[in-house]
């Protein structure tokens, strides 16, 4: 049996039939031309077929014209017979009552279109033509009409605008949402982001967190870097070795978070292996502060439990953390840790942290002050962070995965918890 193709016609198929019709070739004749199955060219003619226009001075004959003896209809003083005259732009149409305009026959029967008469170029009767740019124009803007406009009826909007529009207006991310409320929502993503963008839903794209796109990416500054004593044996090709040579340690990314110069700052850890972040106030950006932080931690957890959570720390060259010695040492001389440093300018090689930033900036934009926070809004901040759901987690929190992959006496002893799902809120209010 011959094998059909079964894609949609192309222009250049369409040229094909529409030379087929001015050869008069039979269907099937076109058809095998163009190895589609039987019944196509039929269709295709039947829906992009055009009938031409017939202006207004265009004389197409009544069907009554044989045996008409009708006479001065638009004269009452002309004896002419009216089917014969040639007065311009008097047409019987415009006076008989009994005008009934002619088809052609042929027009019944295959192919049904005028393509290939002889007697088109002087034909009066209203011709009926396939045009294969003309076809081709139809389709394509079928095929986009068809895919717009929202598949859904007034009801369904109605239920999934009370659901996802107070959530979005919390700051949540619909990829929270999602994890959340997949069953109830009963749509697609893609769907209900043309919900929004067309206004829908009460929400509007301006509550969408990355509808306005990034500022444009500065050329990377080319300049010499100085190796200062604190990065011997700690750089980035170090910690790449290490990463080689050992079984894969768990590794926690670190940097700081300012806010206004000069006030508190947040310290920021975050384990890899869950996307769990810790969140810290520090009451300036400095090496004390820092150590303060580890030596409390250390306190807090013990000595063991600190090197099992903590074993390979990767942070930047900022100033408050070259002191690496005191980092990596408690105050009786304890190893506790291991700190490596990335390369000036190479804020990606620690870009899982970097990224989770974007979150803390959700609810404290840039150039916000942090000295109205204490450590218990940070810890109810770092809470609802980790308490969205991440598509990178398989719509799981980095709460929940922190539960399966971490000592669970961490959460306990930094008053850790999970926010229900609905009450996630990543907005400027959350901590006013």
């Amino acid at each position: 049996m011959r094998k059909f193709d079964g894609n949609h016609l192309s222009l250049a198929q369409r040229m094909e039939i529409e030379q087929g019709l001015k050869e008069v070739k039979t269907y099937a004749d076109i058809e095998r031309s163009i190895n589609k199955s039987p019944g196509t060219v039929s269709r295709e003619i039947a829906r992009h077929a055009r009938k031409t226009d017939v202006t207004e001075s265009s004389r197409v004959p009544c069907v009554n014209r044989a045996g008409c003896r009708m006479r001065n209809l638009c004269n009452e003083n002309c004896g002419i017979l009216c089917k014969t005259c040639g007065k311009w732009g008097v047409r019987c149409s415009d006076y008989c009552s009994r005008y009934v305009p002619s088809e052609c026959q042929l027009l019944l029967k295959a192919p049904h279109v005028c393509n290939g008469c002889k007697k088109r170029s002087y034909c009066l009767v209203q011709k009926v033509i396939y045009s294969a740019k003309y076809a081709d124009d139809q389709y394509r803007e079928q095929l986009s009409s068809c895919r717009e406009g929202i598949n859904q009826t007034s009801e369904s909007i109605q239920r999934l605008d009370s659901l996802v529009s107070p959530l979005l207006m919390k700051g949540q991310s619909l990829s929270h949402i999602y994890a959340a409320h997949a069953e109830e929502i009963g749509c697609s993503r893609r769907t209900l982001y043309t919900c929004i963008d067309q206004s829908v839903l009460t929400a509007r794209n301006l509550d969408l967190r990355r509808r306005v796109k990034y500022k444009p990416r500065r050329k990377p500054t080319r300049c010499v870097a100085v190796d200062y004593k604190y990065r011997h044996e700690r750089s980035w090709d170090d910690f790449q070795k290490m990463l080689r040579d050992s079984t894969e340690p768990g590794v926690v990314q670190m940097d700081t978070v300012e806010g206004r110069k000069g006030g508190k700052v947040f310290l920021t850890m975050l384990f890899l292996n869950c996307s769990l972040m810790l969140i810290f106030l520090l009451e300036r950006k400095t090496q004390d502060e820092v150590i303060r932080i580890f030596d409390q931690l250390t306190e807090l957890l013990g000595i063991d439990l600190f090197r099992r959570l903590f074993p390979v720390i990767l942070t930047d060259a900022g100033s408050e953390f070259q002191a690496p010695a005191a980092i990596e040492h408690t105050q009786d001389g304890l190893v506790r840790t291991r700190i490596f440093y990335c390369n000036p300018y190479s804020s990606w090689q620690k870009g899982a942290l970097e990224k989770n930033h974007e979150y803390i900036r959700h609810v404290l934009p840039k150039g916000t002050s942090f000295d109205f926070l204490d450590q218990q809004k940070t810890v109810l901040l770092a809470n609802h962070i980790n308490s969205e759901a991440r598509d990178r987690l398989n719509s799981c929190t980095p709460f929940k995965l922190s539960l399966l992959l971490l000592d669970n006496r961490l959460h306990e002893a930094l008053s850790l918890s999970e926010v229900p799902a609905d009450e996630v809120t990543l907005l400027p209010r959350l901590l006013k």
